[in-house]
């Protein structure tokens, strides 16, 4: 009997790797069939094994919804992905990628991108990215010089957010014409992608996760507590800062495509958390899936519900995560007075 329940034990986190994946593919096969033009998924299928036929159905899954998919995996994945690792090196459940001034850095680099070349569409990404990664790395420069103690690292972040939030108004203030542009992408949204637009986010993405995966030891004995981690002769300041420029990576590179889309990296790693624990090498994998399943079944949603209008997803997950936010709120202060 002990040795059924170690074996049931073991296998538990594949059991659920298998039904997340399930549950993201099944998701992505829906999102390609679902909209305006019904495709079936055997269609679908038929179509992503098989190539364009020439058939209408098979072009609108391979060339119109199938970026739209892999931009929903991709974002999902590196939001969720960035949010457990935040989390975990800050001790924080409510802490986000936007706590380390991603979403800020984003959002000002790519109002600054609307107004100065309004007409230069292409460079609102690369903007972004850049942004949102000088962002993240003042906030660690500043964390790193007062002694990247966490809650430094939550002041500095809120601080940057602040200037940088004035810097959108300002922009904005100074070049009206340059709101319009910059709506859609503070918003979120994953409309109109391709897949060539997806490569070089995609790449940035995979090193960071490979990295991120890499350091789950180091991440499960820095969760142990900054002394504990320096008895065990880990240099918990810098070890931090360096989960943290991953984190930056992750979500810098989503961003840069889907705008400041938010929660993500919120509800996908408290989901998973309920599952694996704190253990790393569980908890990064799961929130990554866990978050692109997410992502896909939101945007699925906010093409679908309100036929023939679209919702952005931005806001689909504006009205989820709000909420789920709220119960975190709360759930904390019921843990505390109990």
């Amino acid at each position: 009997m002990k040795s059924s329940r170690t074996y049931s034990t073991a296998n538990k986190p594949l059991r659920l790797f298998l039904t997340l994946s399930l549950v993201t593919v099944l998701a992505a096969v829906l999102s390609m069939a679902l909209g305006a033009v019904y495709v079936s998924p055997w269609r679908v299928v038929s179509a992503l094994f098989t190539g364009a036929d020439g058939s209408v159905e098979a072009n609108i899954a391979l060339y119109a919804r199938l970026p739209r998919v892999c931009g929903c995996i991709l974002a999902g994945a590196a939001l969720a992905l960035s949010g457990a690792i935040t989390q975990s090196v800050l001790a924080n459940p409510l802490a986000s990628p936007g706590t380390i001034g991603v979403n800020s850095g984003a959002g000002v680099a790519a109002a600054i991108c609307c107004a100065v070349a309004p007409t230069a569409q292409a460079l609102v990404p690369i903007a972004a990215f850049i942004g949102a990664m000088a962002a993240a790395m003042l906030v660690l420069f500043i964390a790193e010089r007062t002694g990247a103690a966490k809650i430094t690292l939550v002041l500095a972040g809120v601080a940057i957010s602040n200037i940088l939030s004035a810097g959108v108004d300002a922009v904005v203030t100074f070049a009206p014409e340059a709101l319009n542009a910059y709506s859609d992408f503070r918003i979120g949204s994953l409309e109109n992608l391709t897949m060539q637009r997806l490569l070089y986010p995609a790449i940035v993405t995979a090193l960071a996760m490979a990295a991120a995966l890499l350091m789950t030891n180091e991440l499960d004995v820095l969760m142990l507590g900054a002394d504990t981690a320096e008895s065990l002769g880990m240099k918990a300041g810098r070890v931090r800062i360096l989960l943290l420029a991953v984190a930056a990576a992750l979500a810098g590179a989503a961003v840069s495509f889907a705008g400041l889309l938010g929660f993500v990296g919120l509800i996908a790693p408290h989901m998973m958390r309920r599952f694996t624990g704190d253990e790393a090498r569980y908890l990064l994998p799961a929130s990554a899936l866990g978050g692109a399943a997410l992502l896909l079944i939101c945007d699925t949603a906010s093409r679908t519900l309100f036929a023939p209008y679209e919702l952005p997803v931005g806001i689909t997950l504006a009205f989820i995560g709000g909420p789920f936010f709220i119960w975190l709120l709360l759930r904390q202060r019921r843990g505390r007075t109990a």
